[in-house]
């Protein structure tokens, strides 16, 4: 039996059953501490609930003049070896502990996906790729092109590297060029049709850049506070006397199960920010009473205000892709290169696959039973037990079976909407959210442009080293449609129609967006409608994701806002950034 064979096989019968480093060590943060160490009460100018991709960069820079608390409900990223390091990227997303800074969810469509639960949010979890927003995306949303283009830089100078491109990657890139996705634009930042060569938060050494980082190069210590494990249970609302409600203060419990109380000190100007994902801002504002009236009485939560469009337009960027198995050794890489083709696919790629310090490799990462994707076990059985026994047989496959790397595509977008409602009155869990992956038929078709694309690079002799010659890509096909990344029925036909391989085989890309956006649930300004006192500064506000990433985009908003705000109370702020 040829090699090939005998590896997609082994794949075949696995998945069907079932260093002390710079970003370790824990910076001089003398702001930061555990909310039991809070007083019961307390005041400030701003309190910003979220310590996250936007939370962060947003509380370091209104800290330059005002005094700043920063809730985040998770713990501290540094000391954390699988936050820090690059090849350790899938064991976040695969630890399922309470304290773990992945909380894992799954959406009614199906799709298993992670919210962030830690300082820094989604950029201590993600694969690190960095690229910003188009100019007409800038231009769509009503931002300030020149603000826009100062406070990218801002975020840049601590968190965004050039990637050392290796085999891999540069193989997927030339493949790229010779299927048609031109021109080639080099190493840039910008959203530019064509084949690049992006950024990443991860250094040269492998080692993790986070937006708590921001913090620590741009924070106040003398006017923020930054309390870890506090979560935040609601907003304060008062109406005595007043046209509109106003947002005065939070009420959030620490890790000993104690209530604390934060207000807003009495000056005009002092706002609550509510930066908490694009899960957790709409559930918040549900929780608080801000939300579909309706829903909230049948959560028996007091109505402060119904707005509707809480939780609605809640959308998540499809992903799908294959493995590819490689005859010849691969690095371990995450997003470097990417095709952004005019048909609305991102195509992307990733190596080593198991994304952990093992050596030889022994994990395929998001494909792994490590993450609990058993998909095609039932749920009841997918315990602990199922996940041990599944990664006992994945052990005892041949080495060669470990070698090789993803060649995945994203669609921009989305078209396709869904929803986001409350499943209990406890803001622990997980609301219950619907992202109606393909609902519109355009998603559906970039889908297969993109998958179609995928067939030209494996099939381009640029590509050549890393596939077996007598693997063919209905073969990938049909491996990848057997991996448990979703809770979807298979069919029988995914290598003949691609269109029912996007929907049998689609995975999130952890780009998901939408429940408070602007113009339905805050202005232009981020202030929510209807309510005094009160924004909402996150990926929840986007009606679509920015580029390829959306990371540089929200860190850049955090900026952006912040500054905006400064220069509304009369304050300005030195915007442009030396290199």
């Amino acid at each position: 039996m040829a090699v090939g064979l005998k590896i997609i096989l082994a794949l075949f019968g696995i998945l069907c059953i079932t260093r002390v480093c710079y970003s370790e060590k824990a910076p001089c943060y003398t702001f930061i501490r555990n909310a039991s160490e809070s007083p019961v009460t307390s005041h400030f100018d701003y309190i910003i609930v979220g310590g996250g991709t936007a939370g962060c960069p947003l509380a370091a820079t209104l800290s330059k003049n005002f005094n700043v608390l920063l809730l985040e409900r998770g713990g501290s990223p540094y000391g954390n070896n699988n936050i820090s390091r690059m090849e350790n990227f899938a064991k976040t997303l695969g630890d399922s502990s309470p304290s773990s800074p992945s909380q894992r969810f799954i959406s009614e469509d199906g799709v298993i996906n992670s919210r962030a639960r830690v300082l820094g949010g989604g950029s201590c979890l993600n694969a690190g790729f960095y690229t910003r927003a188009s100019p007409e995306y800038v231009q769509d949303v009503g931002w300030d092109g020149e603000l826009v283009n100062e406070s990218y830089p801002w975020v840049e100078q601590v968190v965004a590297h050039r990637p050392r491109v290796k085999q891999w990657q540069s193989a997927v890139l030339d493949a790229l060029l010779d299927v048609g996705v031109t021109p080639y634009n080099g190493f840039t930042y910008d959203h530019i049709y064509g084949t690049k060569i992006g950024g990443t938060i991860f250094d040269d050494d492998g080692n993790r850049h986070t937006a708590a980082d921001l913090l620590q190069k741009y924070a106040d210590p003398e006017k923020l506070t930054v309390l870890l494990h506090a979560t935040v249970n609601r907003v304060l609302f008062t109406s005595a006397g007043m046209a509109k409600p106003l947002a005065y203060g939070v009420t959030y419990t620490d890790k000993n199960g104690v209530k604390h109380n934060a207000y807003l000190k009495r000056i005009l100007g002092s706002e609550i920010i509510i930066s908490a994902g694009s899960l957790g801002s709409p559930q918040l504002l549900m929780l608080s009473g801000v939300g579909p009236a309706e829903h909230l009485r049948e959560m028996k939560i007091p109505v402060v205000l119904d707005l509707p469009a809480v939780g609605k337009g809640m959308a998540d960027n499809a992903m799908n892709g294959i493995f590819v198995p490689s005859p010849n050794p691969v690095e371990v890489s995450l997003i470097e290169v990417v095709g952004i083709t005019k048909f609305g696919s991102y195509i992307e790629a990733a190596s080593g696959s198991d994304f952990g310090a093992e050596s030889p490799p022994r994990h395929f990462g998001m494909f792994s039973p490590e993450i609990g994707q058993l998909a095609i076990v039932p749920p009841k059985q997918r315990t602990p037990e199922a996940i041990a026994h599944a990664i006992e047989k994945q052990k005892a496959l041949p080495d060669a079976a470990f070698q090789g790397g993803f060649i995945l595509e994203k669609i921009m977008g989305p078209l396709s909407k869904g929803q986001l409602v409350l499943n209990t009155t406890d803001v622990d869990d997980n609301p219950l959210v619907t992202f109606n992956y393909f609902e519109d038929p355009v998603d559906l078709q970039r889908c297969v442009l993109g998958m179609k694309t995928i067939q030209k690079i494996v099939k381009s002799p640029q590509f050549s080293n890393f596939m077996y010659p007598d693997t063919s890509v209905a073969s990938l096909e049909n491996l990848t449609s057997t991996f448990p990344v979703n809770l979807l029925p298979k069919h029988s036909n995914d290598s003949t129609s691609l269109e029912q391989f996007c929907k049998d085989t689609v995975m999130t890309i952890w780009h998901y967006h939408g429940g408070c956006q602007v113009g339905r649930v805050v202005d232009r300004n981020y202030k929510v409608l209807g309510i005094n006192a009160l924004r909402v500064i996150d990926g929840s506000t986007f009606n679509n994701s920015p580029g390829t990433n959306p990371q540089a985009t929200v860190m850049m908003l955090g900026r952006y806002m912040g500054v905006n705000i400064l220069r509304d109370r009369g304050v300005e702020l030195a915007t442009k950034t030396r290199r």
